[in-house]
Order: C-alpha cells, then sequence, then structure tokens
C-alpha cells in the first residue's frame, strides 16, 4: 500500500516542482504516494491564484482525489491575496494544516 504524504510548498522552484513533476504525476496516477495535502507558504501561495493554470490543475486534483490545499494566511494576507485565492484552497496556519492531515500521514515533505 501507497504511503500518505502531504507537502509543504516551501521552495523558490515549487512552481516548477509541482508543475514539471508532482502535478503531472498525479494526473496520469504514477507518483505512487498517495498526496493527502499541499501547504502553500511564502511566494508559493501565488500558485494558489484564481486563473494561474496551475491553481486549476490543482482544482480538479482536490475535487478529484480529495487533496486539501491551504495557503498560509499570513502570506496571503501580507500580499492582499484572500479574495483571489481558488475556492478549493483554506487559508490557514500550520496548526490548521497539521489538524487536517497529522493524523493520516505518514510523512510530511517540503519542497
Amino acid at each position: 500500500m501507497a504511503k500518505k504524504i502531504a507537502y509543504i510548498v516551501e521552495s523558490n522552484l515549487g512552481s516548477y516542482i509541482l508543475g514539471q513533476m508532482i502535478i503531472p504525476q498525479l494526473e496520469e496516477d504514477r507518483h505512487y504516494a498517495k498526496v493527502i495535502g499541499m501547504f502553500f507558504i511564502h511566494d508559493n501561495v501565488y500558485i494558489l491564484m484564481k486563473g494561474n493554470p496551475l491553481a486549476e490543475r490543482l482544482a480538479k486534483l482536490h475535487k478529484e482525489k480529495g487533496i486539501y490545499l491551504q495557503a498560509c494566511d499570513q502570506c496571503v494576507y501580507m500580499r492582499n491575496l484572500a479574495d483571489k485565492i481558488i475556492e478549493e484552497a483554506k487559508i490557514g496556519c500550520f496548526p490548521d494544516f497539521y489538524v487536517k492531515v497529522l493524523d493520516e500521514a505518514d510523512m510530511i515533505i517540503t519542497i
């Protein structure tokens, strides 16, 4: 059985790693690990903006695979993006993310 993992998207390469590696693997059911959540921090909250093609793909994965999506509240508010994030993504802090994924996740990986 595949391990259940959650990602913290922190790196300045977050968009590239998701767009070129992880999202295509998830879309093609070849990621192997079951992704249960993603938490976006720093400038990676821009990935979740309405109209961003990556955000639309993540919204679809949320609906199809139940992947929990969350943007860091302080990162979103600092950038005045609260009303610009896709509706499938929640806004919150680390404890909110942990409540959603910690009991299920075998690993939390920072990318």
